[in-house]
């Protein structure tokens, strides 16, 4: 281990080094470095979760999280810790405390949450892998706002332990590159080289209807030519809205006691979401489970082995000056589009093939088990975006 640098972009890093811990001497990850959202633990480390009344309260770590060791193990190295929207809580990537993280390919642009610090810190070329979580989104919309390769894993495919929970049902560990060879490479340290081949492709008219215009228009125009079914997968915000009172319901139960005993440590956004959680009833959230249990099995029967194209978000980054209004709505749309990966555990896999002309990432959802075979059907349906 080394020691910490002494400057560096603290909406981006919470902690930076030349490396911060070194990796293995050799393996197939070496040479690489990777930018870790500060929910992981680290050993020397305290985890943060963006909140800095969180992190001064917080032990140091006496071990490492799995899904950072195996990194470290393949030989690439840590260059930071990473920030991250408040607990996790969030897909814009405006962090109160510690500001917006840079947006390099959107200037002016939020970067994506909420695992906006990794996703910046690749996009600058300040690490070539940002290991995230993804919950409802968080690496599917940063890599979208940033034009990078993100990959939502499939659901306990890497282990979650000594990663700091959001909602336990949901949250998954991910991964962001600038090129899909380097994601390629993560991916088969992490899960090996065995995969789950897919079906067909499919594309439900009433999500892709969700998006703005723009997006719409290059998401038709890049899948022109491909043999692609409509399908119906019922309505997404009854969808989501089985899944964000579960979440919330699991959010209230990984931090609604330390947010309980610390009201003014939280700022705004996150603070109304828990307020929200805090509200919801044993009853919501039997009746929330059940609607979730239901909306899974009739998706797994509509999707199969197929695969579910849609934009990874409903337009391009935002503006940093976005109002809460605007946000809002932005926020309901995309989170309508990621619902169906997070219901049913599936992977998912942002590409950077739109352009409107800022950024936006294409989706490809597969069937649990399908990470690796993604990659390659990206390449194969577009290949101008294998970087």
């Amino acid at each position: 281990m080394t020691e910490p640098l002494n400057s560096f972009d603290t909406s981006v890093w919470r902690e930076l080094g030349d490396p911060l811990v070194a990796g293995a001497a050799d393996g197939p990850l070496s040479g690489e470095t990777v930018a870790v959202k500060d929910l992981y633990e680290i050993a020397g480390f305290a985890v943060g979760a963006g909140n800095p009344t969180f992190l001064a309260e917080a032990p140091v770590e006496v071990g490492t999280a799995p899904a950072v060791q195996q990194l470290l193990d393949a030989g690439a190295a840590l260059r930071g810790i990473a920030q991250t929207d408040e607990f996790a809580y969030s897909i814009a990537g405006a962090n109160p405390h510690y500001g917006p993280p840079p947006n390099p390919a959107v200037p002016g642009g939020l970067p994506g949450g909420s695992s906006s610090g990794p996703a910046s810190a690749v996009a600058l070329g300040e690490a070539t892998i940002g290991l995230g979580t993804d919950t409802a989104g968080s690496i599917r919309v940063p890599a979208s706002y940033q034009g990078l390769w993100g990959l939502r894993t499939t659901h306990g495919a890497v282990p979650l332990a000594g990663v700091w929970p959001l909602a336990p049902s949901f949250d998954t560990v991910g991964w962001l590159t600038r090129d899909a060879a380097t994601l390629r490479r993560v991916v088969e340290v992490a899960l090996g080289t065995v995969t789950v081949d897919p079906g067909g492709f499919v594309v439900d008219p009433g999500l892709v209807a969700l998006a703005e215009p723009a997006v719409r228009e290059a998401f038709t125009a890049a899948l022109a030519g491909l043999d692609v079914e409509d399908v119906d997968l019922g309505d997404p915000t009854e969808m989501f809205e089985a899944f964000r009172v579960t979440q919330a319901a699991e959010a209230w139960d990984s931090d609604g006691g330390w947010v309980t005993g610390h009201p003014d440590a939280v700022g705004p956004g996150a603070r109304e979401r828990f307020a929200l959680a805090a509200g919801v009833t044993r009853e919501q959230e039997v009746d929330a489970r059940a609607a979730a249990a239901a909306h899974y099995a009739r998706l797994e029967e509509l999707l199969g082995d197929r695969v579910l194209l849609v934009p990874s978000a409903s337009s391009a980054a935002p503006s940093v000056e976005a109002s809460a209004a605007e946000l809002d709505a932005v926020r309901g749309a995309t989170l309508r589009l990621t619902v169906v990966a997070g219901l049913t555990g599936r992977p998912g896999l942002s590409v950077p093939a739109l352009s409107v002309p800022e950024p936006v990432g294409l989706c490809l959802v597969g069937p649990r088990g399908s990470d690796l075979a993604l990659l390659d059907l990206a390449q194969l349906l577009l290949p101008t975006t294998a970087g």
